[in-house]
């Protein structure tokens, strides 16, 4: 495999397909570096797997961490939302036990890029809302400028209402101005940002020549080359150039494969182009390519933009066989008399009924795989809304048990009574208080949950099941469980939410585990399978 791997890079430099200039690269080009995409991600996996092992290493030096989990973050950026937000949240960590201003501020810009990145807007918004980077070093001035003005651009384009749209690239255009005073005028990211502006501010031919500069420059990445010739191929359309467009978009796709890039939009955009000019096979399987990296980053945005377009070039396919039938058929009538050619038109017919068969297959798998996102998102959203309105209601809970024991202390006081304020009154018992927070966890979930008891149950050997005491409603050991079916993995903020250690925690999973039917992974995952009402 590494073999393969290292004659695979030696080749993607000498073969003619694999040159940076648009010039070099067709379509053809594009399906060799389809065909060993695999090969580029196993590169970047193997990346990842070393910083992994240099971050074992490494348990206590917490600077080292911090520039390993940065490179890290760097490698899952735009390769795997999930992974990346880990890293993310582990350099927060970090920054705050380093008590490194100019870090912590870098690493919640590095969160609102993952919110950015994954169609979370706004989270995003709320995320740089709480960001200031007075103080900060010029690189994380930096991000945060260009982070937050691509969360107006790309929430323009999300949009897309003309008004709101326009807004919207203003305020990206004002916050970029902000980037560029501080980027070096030499640096790719300092044309790649003007030609950003420049396309929003509708200066077409300025920001073609920005992007032009940064290519012309040549010290870029594979994902900065993605990004400018995919922005050029877009420029170009506007003005008609669908030809020198197409492989402007070609070259991003394939940097974007080079890169192992899977937040991209060039391949949803050339398959929407080459369904435009009637190469439907193609247009399939970029589309269906584009749905799969959308998937594994986890880009809900993206999915949700392919899934408009996906629909639209399948039926196109399937109406294109229903042509050839069409034809098929006349022909076959025309020719019956002759018995030879009856059975090789009857070959003929039966074929294209079988490619039509699998065409409709691929659609429903197509929209069955739609399904069962919106579901998820459809379940993520029930969750979000019923846990916001319990803290809400608990938040004005808190407040009014404060007001009450601040107005009881001043009593107290004022009457002198010292020796009662070791007494709290029961409404304020902060025991109490715990259990009562259980209980309305245990409902909520349970109300989105009915048969998680039961389900969960059934992953347990028989005898071994969790019997409920009166009245009670999860036991800590489903009440932990419950927490990670909702998406909270980390033993640590399990055991704080639970009041336990978390050697508890482990305790108590480890007990569980003895008792399941199967292994950790499949009882975790068979966890996150139950469903929700």
């Amino acid at each position: 495999m590494r073999i393969g791997i290292s004659l695979l890079l030696l080749f993607s430099f000498i073969l003619p397909v694999a040159g940076n200039s648009p010039g070099k690269v067709n379509l053809d080009s594009l399906d060799y570096y389809l065909t060993r995409q695999s090969s580029f991600d196993q590169i970047k996996e193997e990346r990842i797997g070393k910083l992994k092992v240099e971050i074992e290493t490494h348990p206590g030096d917490l600077r080292s961490l911090y520039f390993l989990y940065a490179n890290l973050y760097e490698e899952y950026q735009s390769y795997v939302y999930d992974s990346a937000y880990v890293c993310v949240k582990k350099l927060s960590d970090i920054s705050r036990l380093l008590d490194d201003h100019d870090k912590i501020i870098s690493s919640a810009v590095k969160m609102s890029f993952c919110y950015l990145s994954s169609g979370m807007f706004k989270e995003a918004f709320d995320s740089m809302d709480s960001i200031s980077v007075k103080g900060c070093s010029d690189a994380t001035k930096i991000d945060y400028y260009t982070c937050s003005a691509r969360l107006y651009y790309d929430l323009a384009d999300y949009n897309n209402n003309p008004d709101f749209r326009k807004t919207y690239e203003a305020a990206g255009n004002r916050i970029i101005d902000s980037a560029l005073i501080l980027l070096p005028i030499e640096s790719p990211r300092f044309w790649a940002s003007l030609g950003l502006k420049r396309m929003k501010s509708n200066d077409n031919r300025g920001a073609f020549d920005a992007f032009s500069k940064m290519i012309d420059m040549r010290d870029y990445s594979e994902h900065e080359l993605a990004i400018a010739t995919s922005s050029i191929a877009y420029l170009l359309n506007l003005e008609g150039k669908r030809k020198e467009a197409k492989q402007y978009l070609i070259q991003a796709a394939v940097s974007d494969i080079k890169s192992s890039t899977k937040e991209t939009v060039a391949l949803r955009n050339l398959a929407q182009m080459l369904y435009e000019e009637g190469d439907i096979n193609r247009s399939v399987i970029y589309i269906r390519q584009a749905l799969a990296d959308a998937s594994f980053y986890n880009a809900r945005h993206r999915q949700l933009e392919i899934g408009y377009i996906l629909p639209i070039i399948e039926g196109e396919r399937i109406n294109t066989i229903e042509k050839q039938k069409d034809r098929i058929m006349a022909f076959f009538y025309c020719i019956s008399i002759l018995v030879v050619l009856l059975f090789v038109a009857l070959y003929v017919i039966w074929k294209s009924l079988r490619r039509l068969n699998q065409a409709k297959q691929a659609v429903q798998e197509a929209n069955d795989a739609l399904m069962a996102v919106n579901s998820r998102l459809s379940e993520a959203n029930k969750i979000k809304d019923e846990y916001i309105g319990y803290f809400f209601s608990q938040n004005s809970e808190f407040i009014e048990k404060m007001e009450m024991l601040q107005k009881w202390i001043t009593r107290k006081v004022i009457a002198k009574q010292y020796d009662d304020l070791t007494n709290i009154p029961p409404p304020l018992n902060a025991q109490k208080e715990r259990e009562n927070l259980y209980i309305h966890f245990d409902r909520i979930f349970l109300k989105l949950f009915p048969d998680f008891v039961n389900k969960f149950n059934e992953l347990l050997k028989p005898g071994e099941q969790i019997r409920l005491k009166k009245d009670e409603l999860l036991s800590p050991e489903l009440r932990i469980y419950a927490l990670i079916r909702l998406g909270i993995n980390d033993n640590e903020k399990i055991a704080s939410f639970l009041g336990y250690s978390v050697n508890t925690i482990y305790t108590y999973k480890t007990k569980i585990k003895t008792k399941a039917l199967v292994s950790s992974e499949e009882l975790k995952q068979k966890t996150m399978e139950i469903k929700s009402i």
